[in-house]
């Protein structure tokens, strides 16, 4: 059953790890109708934890889709991981939503996954509910809870929802909107509602007050209407509160027990009554000129839809999650992949519930779906009718921060093994496989150690392949500090023609990052027009290896000052031995010094671990350029370290926060190095070079 696009609603299931967002969709499931019986984490059968690595491992690594209805909206979730190192995951479900659910733990209030969730949701402009879950835990703390957001997310959070009781004592919820207390019934589909507890009616009506007053802030109208009356009707929260979420003037907090079923009622009545549509929402379009521009969620026009995830399943083949902006895209329809220019058949369209596909007879504009077998659709494609010229922007993912060379163990495995990591880096945006030139190395990266763990073991699992992990070499370079010049003549006498070409180069310092600059200095004819390309090929390819340690040469200028030729046996072969000669002799007097890469690093890290992180930069070499409280008793530290110090961060970072700190990386520059430093890379480069040699 096809459902009208203003009666849409696409909502990402967001925040830290472990604190109930599978059990809480699991819940809303239930409540639906979509499963006979909510099923825990442990027990390795949610809807949306259904692949064989996460129900081993009781933890979300994929972002799962899932609906129902309810009071005749179509409600679509996207449960999303907690873990940072599938943050790609999360990123993909806030681009196709236009709410969100943050969800926060009772006992423990705001995490490091919170704030960098949130921070994400902020950048968006997402309305944003928050649920409070686990109130049934020990330690549980609503109020403490709330003033933690408030104090650390800077925001306007008014509960909605309060708990009456909690840990072993919690009993269930008050909701303020229709004043009625609603016991944790487990397994009871619709709670029964009953007078609010008479030793909390104070407190409630307290808490409702600043409910009334934020629903208010949303419409002027309303406001005026509560300065007359001091109060509005539930119908009038309910409009006033959607108004100021959609604004983003006020965060909802509902609170409960995942676990318990209690709770979720409330906040999924909430979904379906304050979320926003996807109907008029801009879609961001991908631009040449720098403009940014906007495609309008409409039903209207030709179909058009980006493909926000893939996933290549062993029955299925390729599943191309999609969301559609114009049109409907309906099974037997014809679509063109924009990005390769192909037409492609359009079979079947699904619906999707974890891993159950429903073939249905269209998707309509803002609903989210499944297309499969189309085979030249990859993640961040725009697909479209024919007439349409446009394409989605990209999603923006973050650099990958961990990574390790790999081969197989066996020769004859080599190309097996690719075949499954270039799979596995189409079905997952930010797991990256590259081969290193330079360095001789297969080398991938992702999010994190468990994020490429993960990778592996399903491959070993699925391959049957063994193979060898080891941390990636660094790709150094080399540059020279002073201008030099030499002149070096090739000469080879042999039977018949010889060759012969003398060549005078001059060589200079370029500034950082300028590369090379050829320069043509010869007057007179002294090497003829015809020779030129081959000096500069000759240098080019001197510059190939440097004389320190073997590594390219940047950031040169080189000007070929004068030169000799031979009427029979000069050729551009000969101008190129003898340019590269002179490159060679160059380069030994102009200063040349070793440069490796420098990453940017943000670290996020809680207060009682930022001494031991500040500590642990400083020994490799990092220069801390600042730090932020960032909320949530967390600083943001920048800071600039060499790559070859930071190959293992995600494991050491792991072990000195006890695995509550997040980063980001990204490639800043190179820089100079000598001294003790410049003597190891140089020494393990000439090891590397008697062994391949030997």
């Amino acid at each position: 059953m096809s459902t009208s696009s203003d009666q849409i609603r696409n909502i990402a299931v967001t925040g830290h790890g472990s604190t109930g967002k599978t059990t809480f969709v699991e819940q809303i499931l239930f409540l639906g109708g979509q499963i006979p019986k909510p099923e825990t984490v442990e027990s390795g059968k949610t809807v949306t934890d259904f692949t064989e690595e996460e129900s081993n491992r009781k933890i979300s690594i994929h972002t799962a889709l899932a609906h129902l209805q309810w009071k005749g909206r179509k409600i679509n979730l996207l449960d999303t991981p907690g873990s940072g190192d599938f943050v790609g995951e999360v990123i993909s479900a806030l681009r196709v939503s236009e709410s969100a659910i943050l969800m926060v733990a009772a006992e423990a209030g705001v995490q490091i996954g919170t704030v960098q969730t949130w921070r994400r949701l902020r950048q968006r402009s997402t309305p944003t509910l928050v649920f409070i879950n686990k109130m049934d835990k020990e330690h549980a703390d609503f109020a403490k809870s709330v003033n933690d957001l408030k104090e650390n997310l800077q925001a306007n959070f008014v509960p909605v929802s309060i708990p009456v009781g909690a840990g072993a004592s919690f009993k269930g919820v008050v909701d303020l909107i229709d004043q009625k207390a609603y016991t944790a019934q487990e397994g009871a589909k619709k709670p029964a509602g009953s007078e609010i507890p008479a030793e909390m009616a104070a407190e409630a009506e307290e808490y409702r007050q600043a409910l009334i007053e934020a629903a208010a802030e949303g419409d002027d109208a309303l406001m005026e209407k509560y300065f007359e009356s001091e109060t509005l009707s539930t119908e009038e929260i309910g409009a006033g509160l959607a108004k100021a979420l959609a604004a983003g003037k006020v965060i909802p907090v509902f609170c409960g027990s995942a676990l318990l079923n209690s709770g979720v009622f409330s906040l999924l009545d909430a979904v379906a009554d304050l979320c926003p549509s996807p109907l008029g929402r801009k879609e961001p379009l991908q631009t040449t000129d720098g403009e940014q521009t906007f495609q309008e969620i409409s039903p209207e026009g030709s179909p058009s839809c980006f493909v926000f995830k893939t996933s290549v399943e062993q029955f299925s083949g390729k599943l191309s999650y999609v969301k559609v902006i114009t049109g409907t895209v309906s099974g037997d329809g014809e679509l063109v992949n924009v990005r390769e220019k192909q037409k492609e058949k359009i079979s079947k369209v699904y619906t999707c519930l974890g891993k159950k596909l429903d073939e249905t007879d269209g998707i309509p504009a803002g609903d989210l779906g499944v297309l499969t077998k189309v085979d030249s659709a990859a993640t961040n494609d725009t697909l479209c009718g024919a007439d349409l010229n446009l394409t989605y922007l990209p999603l923006q993912l973050p650099q990958p921060v961990h990574a390790v060379a790999i081969n197989a163990a066996a020769k004859k495995d080599e190309d097996k093994l690719n075949q499954f990591l270039q799979r596995a880096a189409e079905e997952d945006m930010t797991f990256q496989l590259n081969y290193n030139t330079e360095t001789k190395e297969t080398v991938i990266s992702g999010m994190g150690e468990l994020h490429l763990d993960i990778i592996l073991e399903k491959i070993r699992s699925q391959a049957k392949i063994d193979m060898q992990t080891r941390v990636p070499k660094v790709a150094y370079r080399e540059t020279i500090r002073a201008a030099s010049g030499a002149e070096y003549q090739h000469k080879k006498q042999t039977g018949g023609h010889g060759q012969y070409a003398k060549v005078v180069l001059e060589i200079q310092p370029l500034p950082r990052g300028e590369d090379f600059k050829f320069v043509n200095g010869i007057v007179g004819g002294r090497i003829s027009k015809g020779y030129i390309p081959g000096v500069e090929k000759g240098i080019l390819e001197g510059m190939e290896s440097g004389i320190l340690a073997g590594y390219p040469v940047v950031d040169l200028e080189a000007k070929v000052v004068d030169g000799k030729e031979h009427p029979v046996d000069s050729s551009e072969l000969a101008f190129k031995l003898a340019s590269r000669g002179a490159l060679r002799a160059s380069l030994e007097k102009a200063d040349p010094v070793l440069l490796e890469p420098v990453m940017n690093l943000t670290v996020f890290v809680e207060d009682q671990y930022l001494g031991d992180v500040l500590s642990d930069l400083s020994s490799r070499r990092g220069k801390v350029l600042g730090q932020e409280a960032v909320g949530g008793g967390i600083q943001d530290v920048k800071a600039q370290v060499p790559q070859s110090e930071l190959l293992r961060y995600s494991i050491d970072l792991r072990s000195i926060t006890s695995g509550t700190a997040g980063f980001e990386i990204e490639f800043s520059h190179y820089s100079p190095i000598t001294g003790k430093v410049a003597e190891q890379v140089m020494t393990a480069a000439k090891a590397q070079q008697e062994q391949s040699e030997g």
